[in-house]
């Protein structure tokens, strides 16, 4: 009997063999999380202390998560895949790449905090929008993972 990890592997090209690392996907969902409280962080000062509007607020968080994480991975999850002299290039096309994750997680945020709203508010501040963040949070970071190891990072062409 095969384990699903075993499965994966069949089922990815060899080529991109290194997208299944557990290690690698563990420091990546690591460094989510500290771009996850950003990202909160940014949504919730902008909307409950400033009146930001949420669709607005949430981009302004992406945007600081993005920098944040780029960083962070920058320096450990891909630390040992990319060529110092192209960082400013691999961060433009980190944006680039991350366009499709983070699409992904305005379209999530939007569809559940306007679309499948459900009043949740404690001590004056609405919680429905933690729940509309980390859902669009979770996807996109499945989108980012894929995108930023392959097209910003390149962690196939080692192999």
């Amino acid at each position: 009997m095969s384990s699903p990890g075993d499965r994966l592997r069949r089922a990815v090209p060899d080529r991109f063999d290194s997208l299944v690392s557990g290690v690698r996907f563990g420091q990546f969902v690591s460094v989510g999380v500290v771009g996850a409280v950003c990202d909160t962080t940014v949504l919730l000062v902008l909307t409950e202390v400033l009146g930001v509007l949420p669709e607005l607020a949430t981009l302004a968080g992406i945007e600081t998560a993005i920098l944040v994480m780029f960083a962070i991975n920058e320096r450990w999850t891909f630390a040992e895949e990319g060529d110092p002299e192209s960082l400013p290039r691999r961060l433009l096309r980190s944006h680039v790449v991350r366009a499709g994750g983070s699409t992904t997680q305005f379209l999530v945020f939007v569809v559940i905090y306007r679309l499948l709203f459900v009043p949740l508010t404690v001590a004056g501040i609405d919680l429905w929008i933690l729940v509309a963040k980390g859902g669009g949070i979770g996807l996109g970071m499945l989108v980012n993972y894929v995108f930023e190891s392959i097209f910003t990072w390149q962690v196939h062409q080692g192999e």
